[in-house]
């Protein structure tokens, strides 16, 4: 081989080594023919995997001087500029500007200084374009813009006039939106702000950070927004039943000697790696720890495939798996046949094979958990308990209370870290607690938060040093009615107390938007509910409330006509009923109201079941928003 590196100038070399840096996915100082197979994909390039192979398979055998079967820099440089193929030449030039498959997109936010580069995977774009195809699939609303073609950008300018996402909100939560309320036909820009604002306030209810996205955001495509809040919309879909109290049959995943205490507070992700272990366990195969480096040969998902197939779930008759790609030697290859498998059940979703041997955990997580939703092949075991334990047990274990759900949903609202999945577990070294103190301007002395990792020894009393301190400032700064609440009791669940002060941060959180249009006053129930009135009667409403106990809140007549007073023409008379209200057009009525409070572009978190039997501390909330709303049109 002729030696073209003399001809190289300084520059471009420079080039090429920064190319080979961003290629050399692991930072080995080689290339192999693995993370070559992900660039062509991650360089918007996709080859069939016969011709992936072809040019792997000559690159060695002109590249490869030392026989080791990696590629050093020198050898690359030979490669590159002996290549006939100018297609790949082109594809190597391409990913200099990406790396593990990330697109680089400058100056999309308003709120970026210019130049900032954001990121997103194009793998999570083909990913989630597929999912939707499928999950819209016939959906009349939605005929003009499914199916998406994933090879293009479709997908950023498909969410531009809210139906798309409100669609996809309804899916992870049903009944979340009033579909009533999405505007559907001849669209303007007004209607598809209020289209946008209703599932950015509706995401937010059901728990998706939704922090620093506006409706023009989404109205633009911008696509690390875009995407990551579908993630977030359809991970709350897949995880919504992995969960004990939702779920009976995970009591199979009880540990022998554990307690089943313990098993409720697992998040999501780790019930999901014990389902895998169980089933894996069955199969007399190695169990696994992760969703990345642990099932990128795919065999681990053979064996998952052949059990929950064998199971008979989610099908009239068993499929049979073949095993056969168990012992293809290609990684590529081997997890092409394990997804051929996967599409026998109808799970062939979130990954391609490249997704699998790079061990993408977002996606491979996603499709561990559609696996599961559809064929969780779990059965009684042998374990100490049975399903029947779960009501025998004193006290017994029941699901999340729905106002437990709406203090979850609206943490995590905020972006809190970690994700709160269960609101007392996840709460007992009062880390989040901090974080929320500061979103409704409670100063937190960092020097005396513990942070982890904490030491082997005595962590438990650091996690009540913390939550000690989270009381003290809950009285002495935030001035909340503490009376009789430790840090102790925060530490160890106790769900009354904790609910106490997590009540009277959200309060905080509602209040503040009135503090701040009221330069500071103090805004008490009392003001909120004379505003109330005083707005209803202004426009010439009937309505009034006494309280936010008062028994007419139930038919959610006063929040309607309040909605009305405060954004005309933001009600249909028509889908309202006002006499003879049967409880189930009270609940189509607090649902209307919802909706349309949150399509105004209020952020409101209580559930139409709050408003039917009249929750005073949610039906508080509600009136709050919008009385922030209305004093802002002033």
């Amino acid at each position: 081989m002729e030696n073209h590196t003399t001809q190289i100038s300084r520059e471009e070399l420079e080039e090429m080594k920064e190319a080979f840096d961003k290629i050399d996915l692991d930072n080995s100082g080689y290339i192999s023919d693995y993370e070559l197979q992900d660039l062509f994909k991650e360089a918007n390039h996709p080859l069939p995997g016969y011709k992936v192979r072809e040019i792997v398979e000559q690159i060695l055998a002109v590249g490869d001087r030392s026989e080791d079967g990696r590629i050093s820099f020198d050898e690359f440089v030979l490669v590159f500029h002996d290549l006939k193929d100018k297609e790949i030449s082109k594809t190597f030039r391409k990913v200099i500007n990406k790396k593990e498959g990330i697109c680089a997109i400058g100056g999309l936010s308003d709120r970026s200084s210019e130049g900032t580069q954001h990121s997103y995977q194009e793998e999570e774009k083909v990913a989630f374009v597929n999912w939707i195809n499928k999950a819209l699939e016939g959906d009349p609303d939605c005929k003009h813009l499914i199916p998406m073609d994933h090879n293009h950008d479709r997908l950023f300018s498909a969410v531009g006039d809210g139906i798309l996402l409100c669609k996809m909100i309804n899916l992870s939560q049903p009944d979340t939106i009033d579909e009533r309320v999405i505007n559907k036909k001849k669209l303007t820009q007004f209607t598809i702000s209020e289209n946008l604002n209703l599932a950015l306030n509706s995401a937010s209810a059901i728990g998706c950070t939704v922090v620093n996205i506006g409706a023009e955001d989404l109205k633009e495509g911008r696509h690390h927004l875009v995407l990551g809040l579908l993630w977030q919309i359809i991970k709350i879909g897949l995880f919504a039943d992995i969960e004990l109290t939702r779920n009976e049959a995970l009591i199979g995943l009880l540990m022998e000697g554990e307690e089943l205490e313990a098993l409720l507070k697992l998040s999501p992700e780790d019930h999901l790696l014990r389902w895998i272990n169980y089933h894996l366990k069955n199969a007399e195969y190695k169990k696994i720890t992760n969703f990345s480096q642990d099932i990128k040969d795919s065999k681990a998902y053979f064996h998952l495939l052949n059990q929950i197939a064998a199971s008979g779930e989610g099908s009239e008759m068993m499929i049979e798996i073949d095993m056969a790609g168990f012992n293809e030697k290609d990684d590529f290859r081997r997890a092409e046949c394990m997804l051929q498998q996967a599409d026998k059940l109808g799970c062939r979703q979130f990954v391609t094979p490249a997704d699998v041997v790079s061990g993408n955990p977002k996606l491979n997580l996603a499709f561990v958990a559609n696996l599961f939703n559809k064929y969780p092949g779990m059965h009684k075991t042998n374990n100490q308990y049975d399903l029947t334990l779960l009501e025998e047990l004193t006290p017994p274990i029941v699901g999340e209370s729905r106002e437990e759900r709406t203090f979850r949903n609206w943490m995590n609202s905020q972006g809190v870290s970690p994700f709160v999945n269960h609101l007392y577990s996840d709460l007992t070294d009062a880390l989040v607690i901090f974080q929320l103190y500061q979103n409704v301007d409670v100063p937190v002395d960092r020097n005396r938060v513990n942070r982890p990792p904490y030491p082997q020894l005595g962590t438990n009393m650091k996690k009540i040093e913390n939550c000690n301190y989270a009381v003290e400032l809950g009285k002495t700064k935030a001035c909340f009615s503490l009376v009789g609440i430790a840090g102790q009791d925060l530490n160890e669940g106790n769900r009354t107390l904790t609910l106490a002060l997590i009540w009277q941060l959200m309060r905080r959180y509602t209040l503040k938007v009135l503090s701040d249009l009221g330069e500071g006053s103090k805004v008490t129930d009392e003001i909120i509910i004379k505003w109330v009135n005083e707005t209803l009667t202004s426009a010439k409403k009937s309505s009034s409330i006494v309280s936010f106990k008062d028994k007419c809140i139930s038919t959610s007549l006063p929040i309607i006509d309040l909605l009305d007073a405060v954004v005309p023409n933001a009600i249909r008379s028509e889908l309202v009923k006002r006499t003879d209200l049967s409880e189930v057009d009270k609940l189509n009525n607090a649902k209307y109201a919802i909706s349309v409070a949150r399509k105004i572009g209020a952020r409101v978190y209580a559930l139409p079941e709050d408003l039917v039997q009249v929750k005073p501390k949610m039906v508080m909330t509600v009136f709050a928003c919008l009385m922030g709303k209305g004093l802002k049109k002033v």
